[in-house]
């Protein structure tokens, strides 16, 4: 029994000691990579496909400021008040739940950021628990602004493409600091399934979308220019 206990002891001190080095690192340095990429990647290859992967990092000063305001407005409005958790949405999705109705994301973007980074995409009460775990490390650790480049030069943004560089040059032939504010709520409007909103090719959904973006950007709180 004690060698059993010494051995998850020496277990969860790796696990601790590791995470919280990860998060430390990758504070500073940019994530080329997610476990969500080369997940991507090997469903190509299942299929038969030639694996494609389009991302590139950039600073957060080197991405237009209407950018980070989009995907506030979309996903997350209340990112610069909260400490990793919108705990208001979350109820409300359980009472929707309960009650039966479609399921609905209340995940933040700090929740959005640990799980792209850190885990994996499919549902389970283990990875809850880790994404809740790596969601108070990078809020204590990164801060709102690293969170936000972190999740715009990561996020799945398109079939093969992640980021706001690879996006902006595949889907409208610019870079990241050039993006209109229009393009800007447009890849906003996709990020709920950028698999099947595509913001080279919107459709009448996503215009309607963009739209209410654009007028909640200038109702949410500005996020800080550098």
């Amino acid at each position: 029994m004690n060698t059993l206990l010494r051995w998850l002891r020496n277990i969860l001190i790796f696990f601790f000691t590791s995470t919280l080095l990860a998060v430390v690192m990758l504070k500073y340095v940019p994530v080329y990579v997610t476990p969500l990429m080369m997940m991507r990647c090997a469903e190509q290859i299942a299929d038969g496909q030639t694996p494609t992967l389009y991302h590139q990092w950039v600073p957060l000063e080197q991405m237009t400021h209407d950018l980070p305001q989009a995907v506030m407005a979309s996903e997350d409005n209340l990112f610069l008040q909260h400490h990793g958790f919108d705990l208001e949405q979350i109820q409300k999705a359980q009472l929707d739940a309960q009650k039966g109705k479609r399921q609905r994301g209340a995940s933040t973007i700090s929740q959005q950021t640990a799980r792209n980074v850190f885990l994996w995409p499919q549902r389970s009460w283990v990875r809850k628990g880790l994404e809740a775990y790596f969601t108070v490390l990078i809020e204590k650790i990164w801060g709102k602004r690293r969170i936000m480049e972190v999740y715009l030069n990561s996020i799945e943004m398109g079939n093969g493409i992640y980021g706001a560089q690879a996006v902006a040059q595949v889907n409208f032939g610019t870079t990241a600091s050039h993006l209109s504010r229009k393009q800007a709520a447009l890849i906003a409007a996709s990020l709920p399934n950028p698999r099947e909103r595509d913001s080279a090719h919107p459709s009448s959904y996503m215009r309607k979308r963009q739209r209410q973006i654009i007028d909640l950007m200038g109702k949410i709180d500005r996020f800080p220019e550098p």
